[in-house]
């Protein structure tokens, strides 16, 4: 049994990069589905699907690559983890890499990245780092 599916999850999309694979599989969850979808917005993934197996679902995603054949990822990290939970207000996750990364942000407001999450006024639990 995994315990962060969310750590697990960010690992096979890095591996998967690092390997120059064109698409990886996930295990199913809501918040997974949620960061998967903020890093197609912010254009890190070139599109993701829910699949179901039987009675198991899985998230396949396509990464997307520059045309060096280079991962658009540089940077893919877990910041808030189970045994050390990290928490920001709203004027700490304004600016991240000087706009060039982003702060994927659970708030009261749902799953948000650091943009949204200070246009918003709300700050909170700091899931990953992507640049």
């Amino acid at each position: 049994m995994i315990n962060d599916m969310i750590a697990d999850s960010i690992t096979r999309i890095r591996n998967a990069a690092m390997r120059k694979q064109e698409v990886t599989k996930l295990l199913y969850s809501k918040i997974v589905e949620e960061i998967v979808k903020i890093m197609q917005d912010k254009g890190y993934i070139e599109s993701y699907k829910v699949v179901e197996d039987g009675n198991k679902k899985f998230i396949n995603v396509v990464l997307k690559y520059d045309e060096n054949g280079n991962s658009v990822i540089n940077e893919l990290k877990r910041i808030s983890k189970p045994g050390r939970r990290i928490y920001k207000g709203r004027d700490e996750i304004k600016n991240f890499k000087n706009g060039y990364g982003t702060i994927i942000v659970s708030t009261s407001k749902g799953v948000l990245p650091n943009d949204k999450a200070f246009k918003e006024g709300v700050g909170g639990e700091v899931l990953c780092s992507i640049w």
